[in-house]
């Protein structure tokens, strides 16, 4: 089982490229299953129902989010009426959607689980229970797992990696833009990366207009964030899983800048 998964999808141009190159990378490179972040596909902030399934209609399977899902209300009732969008699941009990999802990928059951991190980030209940609690409902019957952990600080992401090792085929860190270069098979089986990095417009600052926060880095004053034009990246990371174990036998990360979409 090959699965495709795609880092923070900013705005427009991120959105502009995925339309353009997953397709073909879909064919070409055999992926089976797709999982998106797309929290922040919307304008650079939020998602929307049109968005999500301007994604779904490119070729993604499951999208997945963090803290900015909450950016844009008109996407809460779409939470609770789509499964294929999943938001963090400790989110404390009584909020809009669910954290995780059973989906059918060539006909075998596949498991995708959204958590976020509370180090730097909101007061949420805590993610190690959460995941934990949730893999012993799934029990034994669903071996693939696959984790987005979306959250700030890498140590928390590395800990949640060494907490799941060998009890999920993959554990992706998602939310700092910035791709990390530690992609790898922990010992028990698990695949591993700190953080995809994001797909969206690489001059800039993870994907906002460089002009506009260094502008708020000199002065300290609150400024409108716009998302950035020119070269777009495509951060993401094949993952090999085999399907009867659960275990992941190989994992690639991609890091590819595209010129031409704007």
């Amino acid at each position: 089982m090959r699965v495709l998964m795609i880092g923070d999808v900013v705005g427009r141009p991120g959105r502009n490229l995925l339309r353009r190159v997953l397709p073909k990378l879909r064919k070409e490179r055999d992926i089976h299953f797709v999982i998106c972040n797309g929290e922040n596909a919307a304008g650079g902030f939020g998602l929307t129902a049109p968005v999500a399934e301007e994604l779904f209609a490119m070729g993604v399977d499951v999208l997945t989010s963090g803290n900015h899902i909450w950016d844009k209300r008109e996407i809460y009732q779409f939470l609770e009426e789509d499964p294929r969008i999943l938001r963090p699941e400790n989110y404390p009990p009584g909020v809009p959607g669910r954290g995780w999802g059973v989906f059918q990928c060539n006909d075998v059951p596949l498991c995708v689980l959204n958590l976020a991190g509370r180090v730097f980030m909101g007061e949420l209940d805590c993610p190690f229970r959460a995941a934990t609690r949730v893999l012993g409902q799934i029990g034994d019957k669903i071996p693939v797992v696959i984790v987005d952990f979306h959250a700030e600080a890498t140590a928390e992401k590395v800990a949640m990696g060494w907490h799941l090792d060998g009890k999920v085929s993959a554990v992706v860190g998602t939310h700092t833009h910035v791709q990390t270069a530690d992609a790898r098979i922990l010992p028990q089986g698990t695949a591993y990366i700190t953080d995809l990095g994001m797909t969206g417009p690489i001059d800039s600052v993870i994907g906002i207009k460089k002009e506009v926060i260094l502008e708020r880095f000199h002065t300290q004053l609150p400024a409108r964030f716009v998302v950035a034009g020119g070269p777009v990246v495509l951060g993401a990371a094949i993952i090999d899983i085999d399907p009867a174990s659960g275990k992941a036998v190989g994992i690639e990360r991609i890091w590819e800048v595209n010129d031409e979409t704007k």
